[in-house]
């Protein structure tokens, strides 16, 4: 299979966008328009783009808005420089052999390959993220990271490491795109299409995804911030009151009142909260059984799990 570069025949580059039915429409449209902004702005077909999915029928992004791609998955001999894979939903859950094939030949024939959200799922179930650094958004890490321990995740907005691409969706597709016009036509037009869409600062790839805890939970006290962090980096082995105490500086009832004072909820009740949610995300975005999903997250088993979450559902039910 020969893939023909544009950059070899002076033509525009062109991206392939692979969309995996339920993808994140936000994702596909801040990396798709920034694209049209560019050949706007330039006067030129600075890029081109078509798009692909399973089954070569029309796709449904999560909002049920549908696309129609003008790509046969499998194809041969089409002009293309990078390909997207957007994916979204619980991508843990798609498998397609085919799609996975045609990938590997697209490696193989020197396409820059990327995922956006949860696009990085479907590389790394192809293998072709083995040792790479790539991200995808947070919500889908913990379980990315138990199904493919060989991929080097970081947390960041984006990664462009060589031929692989990787983004954590939402706007930071748009951040991703600003960058390579920036690295194929110049930071000028990068800025320009950045102004065009209200985009005032590209953001770097390194960047943090999530907010920090100080902007999530309107919290500015430093001695809750150490403890809020300690606890959403330490569930698979939670830490005891009078350690999180101790990093705060404070007694053990000093620590519940601030939590009480500031959060309006008690230490273990917030700290299991954190647990819960990190457990929902991964019954969702994995394949993890009940009990590895129970060790994931500090409960000594699945049964244990279990009487957590009917006790949360019953109280907000209540």
């Amino acid at each position: 299979m020969r893939i023909e570069t544009n950059h070899e025949r002076g033509d525009p580059i062109t991206v392939g966008f692979v969309l995996i039915p339920g993808f994140p429409l936000m994702s596909y449209a801040a990396a798709v328009e920034p694209l049209r902004a560019a050949n706007t702005l330039s006067g030129r077909d600075l890029y081109r783009w078509w798009h692909a999915a399973p089954g070569d029928r029309a796709v449904q992004a999560s909002n049920g808005v549908a696309i129609l791609p003008d790509v046969a998955v499998g194809a041969a001999d089409l002009p293309a420089d990078r390909i997207l894979v957007c994916a979204g939903g619980n991508p843990a859950s798609f498998e397609d052999p085919a799609l996975a094939r045609w990938l590997r030949r697209l490696a193989r024939a020197g396409v820059t390959l990327g995922g956006i959200s949860g696009g990085p799922y479907i590389l790394a179930r192809a293998g072709l993220l083995d040792g790479r650094r790539c991200t995808l958004h947070w919500e889908h890490i913990p379980a990315f990271q138990e199904s493919f321990p060989r991929a080097e995740v970081v947390r960041s907005l984006f990664e462009i490491a060589g031929d692989r691409v990787t983004c954590s969706g939402g706007i930071a597709a748009l951040d991703l795109m600003l960058t390579l016009i920036g690295q194929d036509h110049g930071p000028g037009l990068a800025a320009g299409v950045g102004d065009w869409f209200l985009h005032r600062e590209i953001r770097e790839g390194l960047s943090p995804q999530r907010m920090a805890p100080q902007q999530r939970f309107g919290v500015r006290d430093p001695r809750l911030l150490r403890v809020l962090s300690a606890m959403e980096e330490n569930l698979e082995a939670p830490l005891p009151r009078a350690a999180l105490a101790g990093l705060a500086r404070v007694s053990v009832r000093q620590l519940e009142r601030l939590f009480r004072e500031r959060l309006g909820t008690s230490l273990h009740r917030h700290y299991l909260a954190v647990r819960l949610d990190q457990a929902r995300r991964l019954r969702r975005e994995s394949t993890l059984s009940a009990a590895e999903i129970a060790a994931a997250t500090g409960f000594s088993h699945a049964d244990e799990l279990a009487r957590a979450q009917r006790r949360r559902r019953s109280r907000a039910a209540g």
